[in-house]
């Protein structure tokens, strides 16, 4: 796309918004052809997008449940409708292939938008009772206001849909600032929701770098929350900045998710799961399978099964059908990559180099006998490179597993009933796959522990992070002179007090 077009990088209040940074060129990592130039957004954007939020609030949140439902389907039928051009979108803007694009990403999001267009219609509380049995007791779950977000550039539209659509289920309204690489389908997305109906404001996208925009939405003191998806040291700077003004976080961070396979798993089944939940978008996945802890008994039988299947993987032009794995998300990425497989004194089984052709790629990449103390072991790679290790028995797998600062995603992958119950009991992450890796469900929450994060997104445990609590306590007795009140006076009346103008002696 060489005649890449000029588009606004915002929508604020409803409306296309150039941003009055400098100009910014999204870019095809795939290919290194420009798909669009935006100017980005500063500080400027970001508070004319937080007052345009907190000026659509009250009337959003006092919505009916019903009201914001029916936006919500109706945005899931626009986003369905366009289904196709969200795929192409998010496959030249991230490099991804068109067929994740299409059997995951896109529809993934859709579902989403679907479970929360319901689930605003299904706010949960404690019972209304009469605990104290003079009062009644009830609880409200209200909207906790304006939502600051940021996302990042592996799942661009999906990330979107994970922080914007429960906030707005919830009754908020929303300033989400995207990467400014892979800004394209939450421009779309955010027009679609104003064609749905959603009212100017409620729903506003800034478009600018971390240190200008980022920084500017997390400092800002008209956010109520802020939800930051991520590295672990940028939440950390996130967290720092909203702390100024007190604002609450949601943060989900990265992973160095386990794969531990016992000595009774399926060979077969761990070996495909291995290749799979280590390749996902090109390795560019938080909950991505990242350390083989394997039995040694089944050790080189693994290996060798895992460099096989990754031999077989076709990685290239990421819109043609038959491409298994596209390219990283740029050179800069690829390049990090590289370096770190290159530091490694781990055996380089397949891969661990860049294919001869144009674009960001890495080959699929098998590191074998690695150490726990190795880099590798230890820290995020986030690219399509698997490590594998030896585990000496139960005991030994499961402490391995836990010897990492990381709490995201894990799996385990045995025939053993029990064997699977202690695994998902004692592995310390937000989320454990029993003989499976990588599959997500809108029903369910999504997040971490520990350097993982706090927080959900995905299922109605995420209205936790746009929604406050209020008990309401309502007297039931009519009786004016409460048994409580002797804890502040006696109860007599004021005339027959000591000390009181009527009985003073």
């Amino acid at each position: 796309m060489e005649n890449a077009p000029m588009i606004a990088g915002c929508w604020i209040a409803g409306r296309a918004v150039d941003g009055t940074g400098g100009t910014h060129t999204v870019v095809n990592p795939a290919t290194g052809h420009a798909v669009a130039h935006l100017r980005l957004a500063t500080p400027t954007e970001v508070d004319a997008a937080v007052t345009a939020a907190r000026e659509a609030f009250p009337a959003w949140s006092q919505a009916m449940p019903s009201h914001r439902a029916s936006v919500l389907r109706e945005l899931a039928s626009l986003v369905a409708g366009r289904a196709g051009d969200f795929a192409r979108e998010e496959m030249v803007q991230t490099g991804k292939t068109i067929r994740l694009a299409t059997e995951f990403d896109v529809p993934g999001s859709i579902d989403n938008i679907e479970f929360f267009a319901g689930a605003a219609r299904n706010l949960e509380g404690k019972a209304s009772a009469e605990y104290s049995g003079e009062h009644t007791s009830s609880i409200r779950r209200e909207a906790i206001g304006v939502v600051g977000s940021i996302t990042p550039w592996n799942y661009p539209l999906q990330m979107a849909v994970w922080k914007a659509i429960p906030a707005l289920a919830a009754g908020c309204c929303v300033v989400l600032k995207p990467s400014e690489l892979t800004p394209l389908t939450t421009l779309r997305l955010a027009q679609l929701a104003t064609e749905a109906g959603l009212p100017d404001g409620v729903f506003n996208v800034v478009t600018g770098t971390g240190v200008d925009a980022g920084a500017a939405l997390s400092g800002h003191p008209g956010i109520d929350v802020m939800t930051f998806t991520g590295s672990t040291p940028v939440g950390r700077t996130v967290m720092a900045q909203a702390a100024v003004n007190g604002t609450r976080v949601q943060l989900e961070l990265g992973g160095k998710a386990p794969f531990v396979v016992f000595d009774d798993a399926d060979l077969d089944a761990a070996v495909h799961g291995a290749v799979a939940g280590a390749l996902i978008n090109s390795g560019q996945d938080c909950t991505a399978a990242t350390r083989a802890i394997v039995a040694e008994p089944l050790y080189d039988a693994f290996v060798d099964g895992v460099a096989e299947l990754m031999r077989c993987v076709v990685v290239g032009d990421p819109s043609d059908p038959s491409t298994d794995m596209g390219s990283l998300i740029s050179f800069a990425h690829r390049d990090r990559v590289a370096a770190m497989v290159a530091r490694t004194e781990a055996r380089v089984v397949c891969g661990g180099r860049a294919p001869d052709a144009p674009g960001a790629f890495y080959l699929p990449t098998l590191l074998a006998g690695v150490g726990e103390r190795d880099e590798v072991y230890r820290e995020e790679i986030f690219g399509p490179v698997l490590t594998v290790s030896k585990h000496s028995g139960d005991d030994d797998a499961l402490r391995m597993a836990n010897d990492t600062s990381f709490g995201l995603a894990a799996s385990a992958w045995t025939r053993d009933l029990y064997r699977a119950g202690r695994a998902s009991r004692e592995i310390h992450a937000g989320c454990v796959w029993i003989n499976d890796h990588i599959p997500i469900i809108s029903e369910m929450p999504h997040g971490g522990v520990g350097a993982s994060g706090f927080g959900k997104d995905m299922s109605t445990y995420s209205f936790e992070e746009y929604s406050t609590v209020k008990h309401v306590m309502t007297d039931i007795t009519g009786v004016a002179r409460k048994p409580w009140h002797r804890t502040v006076f006696a109860g007599v009346e004021p005339a027959e007090r000591p000390g009181t103008a009527g009985g003073a002696q």
